[in-house]
C-alpha cells in the first residue's frame, strides 16, 4: 500500500510538469508579442528612394551653402575606382555633372556677350529664373544625378558643382543590407 501513494504522487507530479512546460512553451511566443518593445525618442528616418537616370531630367539646383549646411559635400570628379563593373558607373556619373556644369557655364557666357554693357556676376535666384529658367517651357534641362547627389550653384566661383550627400548612400546601403536580410 506505500508504493501506490508513492506512485500516484510521482504521476501527478510528471503530470504538472509535462502540463505546465506545455502551457509555457504556448504562451512563450504569444506574450512575447504582447510585450511593447521600448520605443526609441530618436525619430526613425524615413527610407531613402532611388531615382531612375538614364534619359531623366532635373531642374533642381540648391544653393552651394544650404547644401553643404545640411551634410553635404563637393562630389569628386575623377574616376577613383579601377573595377571595370563600377568604374563605368562612376564615368558615367562625373561625365553627367560635368556636362551639366559645362552647359550653364555656356549659357551664362552667352548671357554675358548678350549684355556686354553689364556682365554682372549670377546670384542664386538669377541663374534660375534667367539660365535655368525653373518650370518654364524653354528652361535649361539637366542630366538627373543619383539619388545622393545634387546640383548646386557655387555664387562666390560662378560655377554649378555636383554635391553629394554621403549620409543618404549610407541610409540607403543600410535599408539594403536590412531588406536582404543582413
Amino acid at each position: 500500500m506505500s508504493l501506490i501513494p508513492q506512485t500516484l504522487h510521482t504521476e501527478d507530479a510528471t503530470m504538472k510538469a509535462r502540463f505546465l512546460f506545455v502551457i509555457g512553451f504556448t504562451l512563450l511566443p504569444i506574450l512575447a508579442g504582447c510585450v511593447d518593445s521600448p520605443k526609441s525618442t530618436v525619430a526613425k528616418k524615413a527610407p531613402i528612394k532611388t531615382r531612375e537616370t538614364i534619359n531623366k531630367k532635373t531642374q533642381n539646383v540648391l544653393k552651394l551653402d544650404e547644401a553643404l549646411k545640411n551634410g553635404g559635400v563637393l562630389a569628386e570628379t575623377g574616376i577613383s575606382v579601377s573595377d571595370p563593373l563600377t568604374q563605368s558607373a562612376e564615368a558615367y556619373r562625373t561625365s553627367v555633372g560635368k556636362i551639366g556644369a559645362m552647359a550653364v557655364e555656356h549659357a551664362i557666357q552667352i548671357r554675358n556677350a548678350q549684355n556686354i554693357a553689364d556682365p554682372k556676376p549670377l546670384s542664386y535666384d538669377e541663374l534660375m529664373s534667367e539660365i535655368i529658367k525653373k518650370d518654364q517651357p524653354d528652361g535649361m534641362q539637366l542630366a538627373m544625378l543619383p539619388y545622393y547627389q545634387e546640383y548646386a550653384w557655387d555664387e562666390p566661383n560662378q560655377k554649378l558643382v555636383v554635391v553629394e550627400f554621403p549620409e543618404k548612400k549610407a541610409q540607403r546601403r543600410k535599408e539594403d543590407l536590412e531588406e536582404r536580410g543582413y
